[in-house]
């Protein structure tokens, strides 16, 4: 039996009127008398009752809470700790800026570790700071510098080569700085489902890395971005690596470097094996359908419209969101027809299969209205 398929399990029991008719029939029993519905002696037992059964759905919840399958928040830490294995921080977005001197010059330029540059109309709210000194060398006028985001989280993603354009820490003869390269690999702290899975997989990290299962426990301890990893062998000891961050997102090259950096610790790898990390490739798809709402919802026509459209982000995310997912497009008309549509007539996705070396993209998304239709 694997770990899904355990069954729920409940440590009290909560069935309220069950333990109601316990408790009446033991207090008649002993008093010798019948408790009415207006008895005050029974409504006084009724909420006694109620207490009884709250504190029993506490005693269940906190007795679930040393099983990995139910445990959240501190609880899953403290379960994590036997294993050692602890919820990994928030991380900030990183990129890579361009500084550009006025001119050449016939002295070496340091730009400081910490030289603040700012994200275009952010009022200085947003800003990313070189992680290291740097020197612009005599005859040069540009340096490539890494930087990261002010604030640890998945806000300081997403911003554009260019966006990243105002300098916040004049230096003499520095006439621009600008992201050269999109900013990525922020992460929120690590989710619980997240942390669970690494819980999960810990037993394999008591050795080295060898394990299928190892690499990967091994490969998401380098980023909490990282939702998915496939590990595979093409090649007596050659071992490939691929992992994939939230949202779908493929992983930077500073994300591939963190995972190689772990993996390819003398206490962790296998001296024999050669590791490799890489993105995922991309199966890019389409999106395009056409839905149609029953007549007989008219009223609700524009809530049914909102849910649609929700449905189909949701769906595109599903998608991206795990190696080897088959490009499904059963999964699309099950989400737009339980959002409330009639009729859905889709065109593009078709069935598609993913490797587990792959990711599906969505490319162009088309959604129709149809208009109203009679079942």
């Amino acid at each position: 039996m694997s770990y899904v398929d355990l069954p729920d399990i409940h440590f009290t029991d909560q069935q309220v009127q069950s333990i109601l008719d316990a408790a009446l029939s033991s207090v008649e029993a002993k008093t010798g008398r019948t408790m009415n519905r207006a008895d005050p002696d029974r409504i006084l037992l009724l909420a006694l009752v109620s207490e009884i059964i709250q504190l029993r759905v506490l005693i269940d919840q906190v007795k679930k809470g040393d099983l990995l399958k139910y445990a959240r928040g501190g609880a899953l830490d403290h379960l994590g700790a036997l294993y050692n294995v602890y919820r990994l921080p928030a991380e900030a977005a990183h990129t890579t800026i361009r500084f550009t001197l006025s001119m050449p010059l016939t002295s070496p330029q340091t730009i400081p570790a910490g030289t603040r540059v700012g994200v275009q109309n952010s009022g200085g709210t947003m800003f990313f700071a070189t992680t290291e000194a740097a020197v612009i060398t005599a005859g040069s006028t540009t340096k490539n510098i890494p930087a990261a985001a002010s604030v640890t989280g998945t806000s300081g993603n997403g911003f554009i080569p260019g966006q990243i354009n105002t300098i916040m820490d004049p230096l003499p003869y520095v006439q621009s700085a600008v992201n050269v390269t999109e900013s990525a690999g922020g992460a929120d702290t690590e989710s619980d489902d997240a942390l669970r899975a690494r819980i999960r997989l810990a037993p394999e990290s008591f050795s080295t890395a060898g394990p299928r299962e190892g690499y990967i426990y091994w490969a998401k301890t380098a980023s909490p971005a990282i939702v998915d990893v496939a590990a595979v062998s093409p090649a007596e000891r050659e071992v490939l690596i691929v992992p994939l961050l939230q949202g779908g997102e493929l992983p930077t090259q500073d994300i591939i470097d963190q995972v190689s950096d772990a993996l390819n610790d003398r206490s962790i790898r296998p001296l024999t094996d050669h590791v490799t990390v890489k993105a995922p490739e991309v199966v890019p798809y389409d999106i395009t359908l056409t839905y149609y709402i029953a007549s007989a919802n008219v009223a609700s026509e524009t809530a049914i419209k909102a849910a649609v459209n929700k449905a189909v982000e949701e769906y595109r995310l599903w998608q991206k969101s795990k190696l080897g997912r088959d490009i499904n497009p059963s999964e699309l008309i099950w989400r737009v027809m339980s959002a409330g549509a009639l009729q859905v007539d889709v065109a593009a996705p078709t069935n598609i299969p993913v490797t587990e070396l792959q990711v599906a993209q969505e490319g162009a998304v088309n959604v129709t209205y149809g208009g109203l239709a009679d079942d």
